[in-house]
């Protein structure tokens, strides 16, 4: 954080109620610079081609540059370049990818209402916030069940969260803290730019905000701060006669309760509040389940998270809440890997090889945690099958006998992901 965004945090953080004026000057040279810094520079281009090797060859230059457009308020978004990415379920996932320069600006902009919405956030929000990840997001679910005396859990999936935030409603929420129009029309603009399909046309959207900007995490933050969280916290727990817990990353969220009653009170509740707010529950995804200590079993779980989570029993017998990959994200990265080993067997064996190992390492290091080390060696297992069969198969002469093959194996330290975090408590 530059100065003047620590002194932003520290006045949201004692002045609740503070609308803050003139941001849009702090959108400097500095700022941009910082935020050049905090990019992705591998990240696809936007509409235009330009990379960050590109851009940053004169990078003093066009920072001069746009931070002069933004002085004179001739800056204007650009297209929006929509590309989909295929999802497990035979779906696809839709992404705007902003040109660099809109991505520069997004991002000084994010560190501007991060600095002001963090000391607002609720401490069960954790998605895309600073110092807060999944695995803590996972923890404090499995923590939570563990220690407490909640019998029923709602989990719910909000559908197609970033193409349906109200623009209406997300300006309001945003003028609850800032009192400048320069910025919210700068945000507006983001909002409202045309975003070009992969055939050609072109359209502006009327609501959404386009999953990959860098800017759609935070504004779906506050959108869902205002529209869910505070809504829990203020009204829901008013009307609760036992306890209850809410764990919210990004649009997942899951909601334990002691009682029945109160679990089917919020999920008759949450449709009609959420569709105040433009958005609606997907029905594959949400459901009510009994979700106690006294079943225990991988019959009843939950999925959060790309985990499944259910009680299970602990060797000595006790009742535990454990994690395990998802089934179904466990057989999709399983297909996942052996698809790529597949169609790039023709490569050099060291850059192959290297590859799958960075695969590997990836998948253990986000599952690799107490409890789930079953899964790990079953994704190594067929891995290293996959890799077996088509190495045979890069020509018409067998090149390995599996004795050949592990010490290959040995040679290129390929092992099985180890449990990275610390136990449990």
């Amino acid at each position: 954080m530059t100065t003047a965004l620590l002194a932003i945090a520290c006045k949201a953080r004692t002045h609740p109620k503070h609308r803050f004026q003139n941001l849009y000057r702090l959108l400097d040279k500095r700022l941009l610079a910082v935020s050049w810094g905090a990019l992705n520079k591998a990240s696809t281009p936007g509409i235009d081609g330009i990379t960050a090797d590109d851009y940053g060859q004169k990078l003093n230059h066009n920072l001069k540059q746009l931070q002069q457009q933004l002085v004179d308020k001739a800056y204007r978004a650009s297209v929006v370049k929509r590309v989909y990415i295929p999802k497990s379920n035979g779906k696809t996932r839709p992404l705007g990818l902003p040109t660099l320069e809109d991505k520069l600006v997004q991002q000084a902009t994010s560190q501007i209402l991060q600095s002001i919405w963090e000391a607002d956030f609720l401490p069960y929000s954790y998605g895309y916030r600073p110092r807060k990840s999944a695995h803590d997001a996972l923890e404090q679910i499995r923590s939570g069940l563990q220690r407490g005396n909640y019998g029923y859990v709602v989990e719910a999936d909000i559908q197609g969260f970033f193409d349906n935030m109200d623009h209406r409603w997300l300006i309001r929420m945003l003028e609850q803290r800032i009192d400048d129009k320069a910025l919210i029309n700068l945000i507006k603009q983001w909002l409202r730019a045309r975003v070009i399909e992969p055939d050609g046309c072109q359209r502006k959207p009327e609501k959404g905000s386009p999953q990959g900007g860098i800017i759609s995490p935070v504004l779906a933050n506050i959108y869902l701060h205002y529209a869910l969280d505070l809504w829990f916290e203020k009204v829901i727990r008013c009307r609760l006669d036992g306890n209850a817990m809410l764990v919210r990353y990004a649009d997942d969220f899951v909601v334990a309760f002691q009682y029945q009653r109160d679990a089917r009170l919020f999920r008759n509740l949450l449709a009609k509040r959420l569709s105040k707010f433009g958005l609606t529950l997907a029905s594959d995804k949400t459901r009510l389940l009994r979700f106690s200590r006294f079943e225990p079993g991988r019959q009843r779980f939950i999925v959060f998270l790309g985990f499944e989570i259910y009680w299970g029993l602990s060797p000595a017998g006790k009742c535990v809440v454990y994690l395990k990959t998802a089934r179904l994200k466990q057989r999709e990265s399983i297909k996942e890997m052996v698809r790529w080993i597949k169609y790039n067997r023709s490569q050099p064996i060291q850059t192959l090889i290297a590859t799958v190992k960075r695969k590997l390492q990836g998948f253990g290091n986000y599952f690799g945690i107490p409890g789930n080390s079953k899964s790990l060696s079953r994704l190594h297992y067929q891995m290293v099958r996959a890799l077996f069969k088509w190495l045979n198969r890069r020509s018409q002469r067998r090149s390995y006998n599996w004795r050949e093959f592990s010490q290959l194996l040995r040679w290129f330290d390929v092992r099985v992901p180890r449990i990275r975090r610390v136990s449990y408590s």
